[in-house]
């Protein structure tokens, strides 16, 4: 029934929108955002990147998306502020307007990605130095955070804590206030996944200054900013030298590779995107779908009223936002 209801879906997903009474419109990579006065309103598309650029949109995906971030946001709101005021419908959140701090922080409580490809290297990764001998996903005896920079294209720069301070990129006081609230976030994080049998392995945090307080903004604890583990298996596996059993949306970007060699991992900002079939599509879909009940440990439901722009309207319109 699930394999009916998506591919009936293909047809309606949410492309991009266009209010233009909501305010001033910045598209991203994956959610358009409307900036009036002292709000944001972030309408989550269907749209889904990989390789820096928007390859396909998949059924029911950002709705995914949102609800998951909505619901960490609540939960750990008294954890750590954030900027979400309400959840007007499935795709929406209305959020404060914050000056985003121009870091991300990155925590890690084990080496694996492209920390462990640094590592290999005996590289240095924001500034640290590792100790010798340590395998592919092993857990940290403390989470390490390696904060970064967006850069303009490509892959983020990864900076030291001094590096930061030295360019004077934020102050002081306010990175170790970061500091303090991404190992807070990350340890309640990793303490709920932990009831739903998953790690919480690494993920980003991003931060925004409202009246010059802190605010936890963007996303936390989704599928786009984390990476989980499966954790009944992973002593197993790692005690094989095995890769861990994952929870995220890497297999898309094995499939881009294999499918378009010549097309990916180094596409140009210009080139043309190849058409995904379908049935990629829907893997995709259940594989998000998946990603949503396990995470939270609630089902998902869909809104199976086709297109999903009207609905939209209407619950911006009930919310007096339109």
């Amino acid at each position: 029934m699930i394999d009916e209801i998506l591919n009936e879906q293909i047809r309606y997903t949410l492309k991009k929108t266009n209010f233009p009474n909501l305010g001033k419109l910045y598209r991203g990579k994956v959610r358009d955002n409307y900036i009036k006065e002292e709000k944001r309103i972030i309408i989550a598309t269907d749209r889904l990147s990989s390789f820096d650029r928007v390859i396909t949109t998949i059924p029911f995906k950002g709705q995914i998306l949102n609800q998951l971030s909505s619901f960490w946001f609540e939960k750990s709101k008294n954890v750590v502020k954030n900027h979400l005021i309400s959840v007007p419908d499935p795709n929406v959140s209305v959020v404060h307007e914050c000056k985003t701090v121009p870091i991300e922080m990155v925590i890690r409580g084990y080496i694996t990605g492209s920390l462990w490809r640094a590592y290999q290297k005996e590289e240095k990764f924001s500034g640290i130095e590792f100790p010798k001998g340590l395998r592919k996903n092993q857990k940290f005896d403390e989470p390490i955070i390696t904060p970064s920079t967006k850069a303009t294209h490509g892959h983020d720069i990864y900076l030291s804590k001094k590096e930061i301070l030295d360019k004077n990129l934020v102050s002081k006081s306010i990175y170790e206030q970061m500091e303090e609230d991404t190992i807070k976030l990350f340890e309640f994080g990793q303490n709920f996944s932990k009831k739903n049998n998953l790690i919480l392995v690494d993920t980003k945090y991003e931060f925004g200054l409202k009246d010059d307080e802190l605010l936890v903004i963007d996303e936390i604890h989704t599928p786009d900013s984390s990476r989980f583990w499966i954790a009944e298996t992973y002593e197993d596996l790692f005690g094989k030298s095995e890769e861990p059993e994952i929870l995220d949306k890497e297999f898309f970007r094995g499939y881009l590779m294999e499918t378009f060699p010549e097309t990916f991992p180094n596409i140009k900002p210009d080139e043309n995107i190849p058409e995904i079939p379908n049935d990629i599509k829907v893997k995709l879909a259940k594989r998000y779908i998946n990603n949503f009940e396990r995470i939270i440990g609630v089902q998902f439901n869909p809104d199976t009223k086709k297109d999903p722009i009207e609905r939209i309207k209407n619950n911006l319109k009930n919310a007096g936002y339109l």
